[in-house]
């Protein structure tokens, strides 16, 4: 009998990790949330999981509990947030917070899911960075951590190869219909005409733009793609974007 494929993804419950869990489940994978806020949609083969990912210990916990449940087989890392700020008001607690949840909480995730990948030799990472490690205008905080997701992913990639786990990275542009993004751009307004006008595609991303992506790194058919990153933005990795 062959084994079900188990997905857990952090901040599942809307935007781009509902996206995800969504797209996962449509391809037959049971799927677990981590996140703060429960989901306002359902599935059957969707388990939610409340836990604020910037708390080591629980985190810790929740990740445990899931390893005992059942056999952890793909782990996508979303959740995220920005707290821009110019330079002159960026502070370092913004970098400490940032990092709990950008790098911190993957790493306590992986370390718990870890010893079932290596005993069945199998396993998939997948963790979301952002066009924004590239460098954005008031993304200190954002920027440094997204881009410590691909130093980090790399090296995890090196590292558990030789275990048959795959570790990739995905860094997405702007996601038009997020909370995340709306919250810092009103839709309709003019601004969000001016990026889109900047992508070199002309529209916005949107979730299953990144989810889709997820889904390649995700299939066994992927097994020989390992620490890479994969810029679903629209051309904006290769031009400049504002956002």
């Amino acid at each position: 009998m062959t084994e079900r494929k188990f997905a857990v993804v952090t901040g599942g419950s809307a935007g781009i990790g509902a996206a995800i869990c969504q797209a996962l489940l449509a391809a037959d994978y049971d799927v677990a949330s981590l996140d703060r806020q429960k989901p306002t949609w359902s599935h059957a083969r969707l388990k939610s999981v409340d836990v604020d990912l910037m708390d080591a210990a629980a985190t810790e916990q929740a990740a445990t509990e899931l390893a005992k449940t059942a056999p952890v087989s793909h782990f996508v890392h979303n959740a995220g947030i920005i707290l821009p700020n110019f330079v002159e008001k960026a502070q370092p607690d913004d970098l400490v917070a940032l990092t709990r949840l950008h790098l911190a909480a993957p790493l306590v995730l992986l370390k718990a899911f870890l010893p079932g990948f290596k005993a069945r030799r199998a396993g998939r990472v997948i963790l979301i960075s952002s066009r924004a490690a590239l460098g954005v205008v008031t993304r200190t905080a954002y920027s440094a951590t997204k881009a410590g997701i691909i130093g980090m992913g790399r090296t995890w990639a090196l590292e558990l190869a030789p275990h048959g786990i795959t570790v990739n990275m995905i860094a997405p542009g702007p996601i038009g219909t997020t909370q995340m993004f709306q919250e810092l751009v009103p839709v309709g307004s003019d601004v969000e005409g001016a990026i889109a006008k900047s992508i070199p595609v002309g529209r916005l991303g949107a979730p299953e733009d990144v989810a889709n992506a997820v889904v390649f790194f995700a299939q066994p058919q992927s097994s020989f793609v390992t620490g890479q990153v994969l810029y679903v933005c629209g051309g904006a990795s290769v031009g400049v974007s504002p956002v």
